[in-house]
C-alpha cells in the first residue's frame, strides 16, 4: 500500500468530524428543552421567523458571493495597487470594503501584496477594510439592522481603511514602521496570494461557462451552508438574549453612547466576535434591549478587525511594530466610527 493509499484510508477510517456549531445549537436545545421546555418552543418559534425574515437578503448574499467566486471578480484586488500611495490608499480602501474576504482570509492576500513589494500604507488600508463589509455582508446588515445601517457601516469600512492607510504614512514620516513589515517565515500567502501574484481575467458572464455554473453552485452550497448554521446559532442566542437579559442591564452599560459605553463595547468585541454575519443576530438583540447605535457599531468595527483569531492570524506574519500599528489603528478606528454614528444616529 502506497503513502497515499494509506493516508486516504486513515482519513475514511477516522471518525467524523463534529461541527461546533451544529453541535451548539443541538446542545442548547437540548438543555432547553429538558429544563425550560417553553422556552425550547418558544427560542425555535423565534428562530424560524427570524429565519424567514431575513431570508431574501441571505438568498441574495449568497448568490452575490458565488457569483464572485464563479467569475473570478476577486481578481480585481491587485489592480487597486498601482499609482501613488496616496492614491492607491484610496483605491485600497473601496476596494477592501468590497472584496468577499473575512478578517482571516484576508491575510494570504496581505502576505503576497507586502511580497510583491506594495507599500504598507495601502496594503494596510485593505486590511483593516475588508473584514468590515463585503457585498454579501452588506444585504445581510440591511436585513438584520436595516439599510441605514449597512450604508453607515460601509462607510465606515472605507474610513477605517482611509484611517489605517494614512496613519500608517504618517507614522513613516516620522520615522516608523519603515523596516520590513513580515517575519522572516510568513510566506508569500501561499495558494490565496495567486490572485494577487497572477491576477486572471474576470470573466462576468459566468453562467454561460459549464465550469464557471458549476463553481457558482458549488460556492452557494458551501456559503449556504457556513453562513447558514452560524445565523442559526446567532438567533438561537438572540432568543435566550430577549428573555433573560435585563434591558437595563444594557441601557446602563451601553445605552447611553457616551465615550465609555463606546470604548467598552471596542473592547468586548474582542474576545466575544464570532464573525462579521453571526454578530449581526447578536447586535440587534442587544440594540433592542437598549445599546445605543454607536455602540453597536464599534462593537462589530472593533470585533471584525481585532478579534482573537483574526489578531492570532496578524501576529503570525506581521513583525511586532506592524501588529502593534494594527490593534492601535483598529481600535482608534472603531471608537470614531461609533462616535460618528451615534452624532449622526442618536
Amino acid at each position: 500500500m502506497s503513502i497515499q493509499e494509506a493516508l486516504s484510508e486513515i482519513r475514511r477510517r477516522a471518525p467524523l468530524r463534529v461541527d461546533p456549531a451544529w453541535l451548539a445549537i443541538a446542545m442548547i436545545f437540548a438543555v432547553l428543552a429538558a429544563a425550560v421546555p417553553p422556552q425550547a418552543q418558544a427560542s425555535a418559534s423565534f428562530v424560524a421567523r427570524a429565519v424567514l425574515d431575513v431570508a431574501p437578503f441571505f438568498l441574495l448574499s449568497i448568490a452575490l458571493a458565488a457569483y464572485a467566486r464563479a467569475s473570478g471578480a476577486e481578481n480585481l484586488i491587485a489592480r487597486a495597487f498601482t499609482g501613488r500611495p496616496e492614491s492607491m490608499i484610496v483605491l485600497a480602501s473601496l476596494m477592501g470594503a468590497l472584496s468577499p474576504l473575512c478578517s482571516c482570509g484576508v491575510i494570504p492576500v496581505i502576505a503576497a501584496l507586502l511580497v510583491a513589494g506594495v507599500p504598507l500604507a495601502p496594503v494596510m488600508a485593505f486590511w483593516l477594510a475588508s473584514p468590515l463589509m463585503d457585498p454579501s455582508q452588506f444585504f445581510l446588515t440591511a436585513g438584520v439592522l436595516g439599510v441605514q445601517f449597512a450604508v453607515a457601516k460601509t462607510l465606515v469600512a472605507i474610513g477605517v481603511g482611509l484611517l489605517g492607510g494614512f496613519g500608517v504614512l504618517a507614522l513613516q514620516g516620522m520615522g516608523v514602521l519603515n523596516g520590513p513589515p513580515l517575519r522572516d517565515d510568513a510566506g508569500n500567502g501561499g495558494c490565496a496570494g495567486s490572485k494577487i501574484r497572477n491576477p486572471k481575467t474576470v470573466v462576468w458572464r459566468a453562467w454561460q461557462e459549464p465550469e464557471r455554473r458549476a463553481a457558482f453552485a458549488r460556492s452557494a452550497g458551501q456559503n449556504a451552508m457556513f453562513l447558514g448554521k452560524w445565523l442559526l446559532l446567532a438567533f438561537l442566542l438572540e432568543s435566550l438574549m430577549v428573555v433573560y437579559v435585563p434591558s437595563d442591564l444594557v441601557t446602563r452599560i451601553a445605552g447611553d453612547g457616551g465615550l465609555l459605553s463606546i470604548l467598552g463595547a471596542t473592547l468586548v468585541g474582542v474576545p466575544s466576535y464570532l464573525n462579521g454575519n453571526a454578530a449581526l443576530p447578536l447586535v440587534a438583540g442587544l440594540v433592542d434591549r437598549g445599546m445605543a447605535p454607536g455602540a453597536a457599531m464599534a462593537f462589530l468595527v472593533g470585533g471584525g478587525v481585532t478579534s482573537i483569531p483574526a489578531a492570532l492570524a496578524v501576529f503570525g506574519i506581521a513583525r511586532g511594530r506592524v501588529f502593534a500599528a494594527y490593534l492601535a489603528l483598529a481600535t482608534i478606528g472603531a471608537v470614531l466610527s461609533g462616535i460618528a454614528y451615534q452624532a449622526f444616529a442618536g
